[in-house]
């Protein structure tokens, strides 16, 4: 199961709302995947599609709850090329469904009996709801990466009207989300970890929340190996091509005019060197009596240096 499928489980198991919280996710569950019929004489069904067993199970549960209304359920096969099923929910308008949009703020106004997709803003006077709302959002069209591959949560949406509500909401709590069209969809999406953390936690999916903090620690924690280790690498890299050099050195003065000649501190540290190959700076210094610090070998090994360039050029 995908971490998205997992994300909703939670979310639609969810219970004990307040009766406005439970309206606000229903109006962006019915507003998102909802459509309405006309039928004669000016009246009009509702029907609600959804493909998540557990998503039209919380439908169904909610406008049961909330209207003391049982939706007609109906199971039907996706085309040939998915092998799942859809559910579709109808209520007619004996039933009550110019009662449901006006309540949950989906009528449009001066239009006759119209499905509106994003609700009336008097639902979301209440925080809790603005929640809600998110939640039953991201139930009806929203999905999340696995936090082992990458950062991404989104929510997309047939109407740029709902892509700005829905933008609006999460940006309400202080978060950066932002639009992009992908063909003839709005897509509202966020990209940061952090973010993406705080909209879960938002939307009340707590233990995808843990699950993603404990995979961005993993990730953290590699990377942290991974750029120590390129480091060392580096460092080991550059201290065994300085060494290559200063033998190359110290061996041609000891072929033309011999290290006995070198001064008694160059003479040893250029012994040292010879004797350790792969010793750093620091451990040469210490080796040496009295003890010299890194900068102090290194000033010596220039020493050696010149001498060596010199003696090249007399060549």
């Amino acid at each position: 199961m995908s971490f998205s499928l997992k994300t909703k489980g939670e979310l639609a198991r969810l219970e004990g709302e307040k009766s406005c919280c439970s309206k606000a996710e229903l109006a962006a569950l019915i507003g998102l995947n909802g459509e309405a019929v006309q039928t004669p004489g000016e009246k009009f069904n509702l029907k609600v599609t959804v493909e998540n067993p557990a998503v039209a199970r919380k439908i169904f549960k909610l406008i049961k709850m909330q209207f003391a209304i049982n939706p007609e359920i109906k199971v039907r096969k996706n085309s040939s090329f998915k092998k799942s099923n859809y559910y579709l929910m109808a209520i007619t308008h004996t039933m009550g469904s110019s009662r449901i949009l006006e309540e949950l703020g989906l009528m449009r106004k001066n239009t006759a009996q119209e499905l509106k997709h994003f609700p009336e803003t008097d639902i979301f006077k209440k925080r809790c709801c603005k929640r809600a709302y998110l939640r039953g959002a991201f139930l009806s069209g929203g999905s999340v990466s696995a936090p082992e591959k990458t950062y991404h949560l989104e929510f997309v949406a047939h109407e740029m009207e709902v892509a700005a509500g829905i933008q609006n909401l999460i940006n309400s709590f202080g978060l950066n989300a932002k639009i992009v069209p992908r063909k003839k969809y709005q897509v509202v999406y966020l990209k940061e970890g952090d973010q993406i953390v705080e909209l879960l936690n938002i939307i009340g999916a707590h233990n995808a929340l843990l699950e993603l903090e404990n995979a961005r620690i993993l990730k953290e924690m590699r990377n942290n190996i991974n750029r120590i280790v390129n480091c060392e690498t580096a460092n080991l890299s550059k201290t065994v091509n300085a060494s290559v050099k200063q033998l190359e050195n110290i061996h041609l003065i000891q072929r033309t005019i011999g290290l006995d000649e070198l001064s008694e501190g160059l003479r040893t540290l250029a012994e040292l060197r010879i004797r350790h190959e792969d010793a750093s700076f620091k451990e040469l210094g210490e080796m040496m009596d009295p003890p010299v610090g890194k900068s102090g070998v290194n000033h010596r090994f220039r020493k050696i240096e010149s001498l060596a360039d010199k003696i090249r050029g007399n060549r």
